[in-house]
This record gives structure tokens, sequence and C-alpha cells, in this order.
């Protein structure tokens, strides 16, 4: 009898253990990751403003289609229409609004915005082949490489993990 009621002691003193640490681990944040790329392909009809061409379009979409299973948390873009129209479909398929922000603001000033604003899940960022690197570097807080005016296809993932390091991938899509 006498080890009978020390086993169940040990017993619930080892569950207690266990829950604690499940509920330790329930509670740290499982990060963040935020994937930046430049808006999808143009018409070239000489505005300032051009929408986005039938492979842009198309583009967009895969964008869409590669965030699908994503947690996606915001979608930001600048107040263009190609890049409006490149954030647009991954913010209708997760019932999201793209937030604009200001092309012409700091790249390092908008990077603390996103960090302060998000701590868990995906956030998309579309900007520009003049702001995207800007924007990326800012965030990690490395060296991306500048983009060409040409570029559509960059993907630039960068991931924090609970503790806060971060993590580039930059891969075509």
């Amino acid at each position: 009898m006498r080890y009978s009621r020390q086993f169940a002691a040990l017993a619930s003193l080892l569950l207690v253990f266990v829950l604690s640490a499940c509920a330790t681990r329930a509670q740290q944040p499982a990060g963040v990751t935020f994937i930046v790329v430049r808006h999808a392909e143009k018409v070239d009809d000489g505005s300032k403003d051009p929408p986005l061409s039938e492979a842009g379009l198309a583009r967009a979409q895969a964008v869409a289609a590669a965030l699908r299973d994503a947690p996606l948390r915001g979608v930001y873009a600048t107040a263009y229409r190609r890049t409006q129209q490149t954030a647009a479909p991954a913010a209708h398929a997760h019932s999201l609004p793209v937030v604009t922000y200001d092309a012409k603001l700091a790249a390092t000033n908008f990077a603390a915005q996103l960090r302060r604003e998000h701590a868990t899940g995906t956030v998309l960022v579309v900007g520009h082949s003049n702001t995207v690197p800007g924007i990326a570097a800012a965030l990690c807080d490395c060296t991306v490489s500048p983009m060409e005016d040409t570029e559509y296809d960059r993907w630039i993932r960068i991931q924090f993990d609970a503790s806060g390091d971060a993590t580039l991938q930059e891969t075509r899509y």
C-alpha cells in the first residue's frame, strides 16, 4: 500500500511536469514569416500606373496559390494598380484586406512597422523593383541583392523563429 501511494504521488508529479511543459510550449510564439515580392508583369502602356498584363494576372494567381495553405495574417501593397492587383488574389483567398502602404516610406520604418504589427503567421508584402530589396534587407538586417527592372519572379522569404532570429531565403516562382 505504501508503494502504491508513492507511485501515485510520483505519477501525479510527473503529470504536472508534462502538462506544464506542454503549456509553456503552447504559449511561445511560433514566429512570423514575411513574403516580399515585386508586383507581377505590367502592361506597357506608357502610363505611370499600368495594370497587370495577362502574364501578370497569372503570376498574381500563382502567388495566391503558393500561399493557399499559409496562415496569412496580413497583405500589404503600394497604391499602384499593379501592386494592388498582384496582392488581391491572395488577400481575397484569405478574406483579408490589402493594406496600402506608402511606396516612399523608408524601408527601415516600414519594416519596423511590419515587425510591430505581426508576431505570428505569414505576411505578404508587394512592392517594386526599387523597394523590395530594401524592405527585405530591413526586415532581416541582412544583405539582399538589387532587383532588375525585368525581374518579376523573385520570392523573398524572411522567417523569424520564436526567439526573433531571422532566416532569409530567395527563390523563383
